[in-house]
């Protein structure tokens, strides 16, 4: 009895040549076509053969075929973190309610102390110190008298769900073609993965679309937005890009000509969100609208020579500054090339120290592996670092250099509201209805209703503009 114990075994198990017989033939990665009459045309090389072509009736595509075989590599990274990463909530309403101002110390993360007299029904800014609760014995109470009424300051925000959908169709012929021969197999099922792939990819992208791809205005800028306009744009999940920005960003891309759009009304496209129009105030950098922005960083703007080396310093910049607004990041969602820098200016650390592998997760995603270095390289300050392949670079556009931009998510107050989870739908011929579609074929089609919202725009961050 034969047993399979090494290569040459398995190789004589396989191709049927025993007897220290060559099988340089068989072995062969494939036969193609022939090269004169007595070579063969393999693959990677050119074979010997004894005899001639000939003898084979002039052509050895009658006795050999490549088998393709039914298995289809992906050759694309389709990753989905950005979406994935998003708590999914029940869409149950379109609006929701803030606060946007104390009934006393306005609306900074700082309790405001000044000069503003204590009266009735107003929402103090900077109220006297020495009036801002404490109270005589005896004290009465109401309009005009030592103990007045206050009110804080309420804002409504609402959103609309978005339809994403993506079909396919195939012929009934080529279902049953795939059946026979060196067929794929089931057709059906093949195309429907791989469209399911897509529909999540696409939303992904959505997640993290370039806040100058809301640039609805053309001409007048030389970034790809300029000289495209993308009207319907307000179709697709609002990216976290526009989420997550600021009056004065806006105002600096359209100063930058980054945007074609001008300062102002004219650059709604880039700054209305949820129907709040704060944003579109032409602020400068440095400055801010008040609870609509949220806590950013790109440097003193966007014009070329105003690019910064990314360091731990505006790491830990951003991070503080928060946390005194009163965010929590639980993601930072960032580039690879990112990540990867973050690791290089980490790794003097890690001479003194142990090294040990890590792998963060949040909602179930995987970030990369690191090398704990005090702080560690996959997370920074315990904040898992999650990598998009999709993530931007904003930066000026005669800058051929830019890492990716670092988003900072408060995921507390970050959510993908889903109206209809996604579903597929199918009909045709296959089910007996040929009429629905039209043709003697089937369609199918993958459909998700949703958006993204949130609830507290100080308490997201973002860095841009680094290389």
């Amino acid at each position: 009895m034969g047993y399979i114990k090494t290569i040459k075994d398995l190789e004589a198990a396989t191709y049927g040549l025993r007897g220290g017989h060559s099988n340089q033939l068989l072995k062969a990665a494939g036969i193609a076509t022939l090269s004169g009459a007595n070579g063969l045309v393999g693959h990677d090389t050119t074979l010997g053969l004894n005899g001639t072509s000939a003898g084979m009736g002039g052509s050895l595509g009658a006795v050999y075929n490549k088998i393709y075989g039914q298995k289809v590599w992906s050759m694309i990274n389709q990753e989905i973190n950005a979406l994935s990463i998003l708590p999914k909530r029940p869409y149950t309403q379109s609006g929701w309610r803030v606060m946007t101002q104390r009934p006393l110390g306005g609306a900074n993360a700082a309790f405001g102390i000044g000069t503003q007299a204590y009266s009735a029904g107003n929402a103090m800014l900077t109220p006297h110190a020495d009036e801002i609760g404490g109270t005589k014995e005896n004290a009465s109470i109401g309009t005009g008298n030592d103990i007045q009424p206050l009110a804080p300051v309420y804002e409504t925000l609402f959103m609309s769900p978005k339809i994403i959908a993506h079909m396919f169709d195939y012929s009934e012929l080529s279902a049953e073609m795939a059946k026979i021969d060196d067929g794929i197999g089931d057709l059906r099922a093949m195309i429907r993965e791989d469209m399911g792939k897509l529909h999540a990819e696409v939303q992904s992208k959505m997640a993290v679309m370039p806040l100058e791809n809301y640039d609805l205005d053309s001409g007048g800028s030389a970034s790809a937005s300029g000289a495209q306009t993308y009207a319907d744009m307000e179709n697709n999940l609002t990216s976290l890009m526009k989420i997550v920005s600021s009056s004065a960003e806006a105002h600096e891309l359209c100063t930058q000509n980054i945007t074609a759009a001008a300062n102002g009304v004219a650059a709604t496209d880039l700054g209305k969100i949820y129907g709040n129009s704060d944003r579109l105030a032409n602020t400068a950098v440095g400055s801010t609208v008040g609870f609509m922005d949220a806590t950013l960083d790109i440097g003193d703007g966007y014009a070329a020579a105003e690019q910064r080396n990314l360091t731990l310093s505006l790491l830990n910049s951003l991070i503080q500054n928060l946390r005194i607004e009163g965010g929590d990041t639980k993601v930072i969602l960032t580039g690879y090339d990112t990540i990867q820098q973050i690791a290089d200016l980490l790794q003097a650390q890690e001479r003194f120290m142990d090294a040990k592998e890590i792998m963060p997760t949040h909602n179930g995603v995987k970030g990369v592996k690191g090398a704990e270095v005090g702080f560690r390289v996959a997370s920074y300050f315990d904040i898992p670092l999650i990598p998009s392949k999709d993530m931007p670079s904003t930066k000026h556009d005669t800058l051929t250099t830019g890492l990716s931009d670092l988003l900072f998510l408060d995921t507390d107050h970050l959510w993908l509201a889903v109206l209809k989870p996604t579903e597929y739908f199918e009909d045709g011929i296959n089910h007996g209805n040929p009429f629905g579609v039209g043709t003697l074929g089937n369609q199918g089609l993958f459909r998700t209703m949703g958006e993204i919202g949130c609830s507290f725009f100080k308490g997201q961050g973002k860095i841009t503009n680094i290389k």
